[in-house]
């Protein structure tokens, strides 16, 4: 791997690794290394226990008063291959990985190798420089998700959080229907509207069903009230759930 594109990942991370192999190792993909213990999957695997143990110590420390279950669900999000995947990106790691000639199609990395990139070199970070440089380089990065999931109370599941206001408002539970689908089978789109009670609410198309489900679960809630638009467009709660 070129010295150039290895400085260009030791300015993305905010260090200088005394073991530069680590990092050429986490931005090698399986599909140019010799053997897959050659490439980043390993590290992969550990990155991943490091960002979400971090994760975990930063929900735990900023917000003492939170219940379990809600640390789970803001700790599911800040992990979440999206997450990943967007802050790779903002690193420019993808750019930066190597891989054989049948991964380089031209177009954007898929979520998945974009969000493995990112746990890759968390993990070669922390072998190299200990867990408190990985906290370092990370919270700042972590927290404002972390923050931004606490603030809206539905984390982006929006069927939860609807069952979750129909059950305090003594409302129905929330029926979703399928009103059209199309395209082929592997790439079908589906219409769908949820009901409560007699009230049918505005239908969203979604490339999967339960995407549709989701996206028909904001715009029921946005309907009610409950949901508006906050800094970005992003949904953000304008109601407590009890009201």
């Amino acid at each position: 791997m070129e010295a150039s594109v290895l400085a260009a990942a030791e300015s993305a991370l905010e260090h200088v690794f005394t073991d530069r192999g680590l990092l050429e190792r986490a931005l090698t993909h399986a599909s140019l290394a010799g053997t897959r213990t050659e490439s980043n999957e390993r590290m992969e695997f550990l990155g991943d226990a490091v960002l979400g143990l971090v994760v975990c110590e930063s929900i735990y420390t900023r917000y003492p008063q939170m219940l379990e279950g809600e640390m789970t669900k803001i700790k599911s999000l800040a992990v979440a291959r999206e997450t990943c995947a967007a802050m790779a990106h903002g690193l420019g790691l993808p750019g930066m990985l190597a891989m054989g000639k049948g991964m380089q199609t031209g177009g954007e990395l898929p979520m998945s190798l974009a969000a493995a990139a990112l746990e890759s070199v968390i993990a070669a970070l922390y072998l190299d420089a200990g867990y408190d440089a990985v906290r370092r380089f990370l919270r700042p990065r972590v927290d404002p998700v972390i923050d931004k999931a606490a603030e809206s109370r539905h984390q982006q599941n929006y069927k939860s959080f609807l069952q979750q206001y129909a059950q305090q408002n003594q409302l129905s539970p929330p029926q979703y229907r399928v009103l059209d689908e199309q395209g082929p089978d592997h790439a079908k789109c589906f219409k769908v509207a949820v009901e409560i009670g007699d009230r049918r609410f505005g239908a969203c198309w979604g490339q999967a069903k339960k995407k549709a489900e989701q996206e028909a679960a904001l715009a029921a809630l946005r309907e009610l009230g409950v949901l508006g638009e906050g800094e970005g467009h992003e949904p953000r709660t304008t109601a407590p759930l009890g009201q």
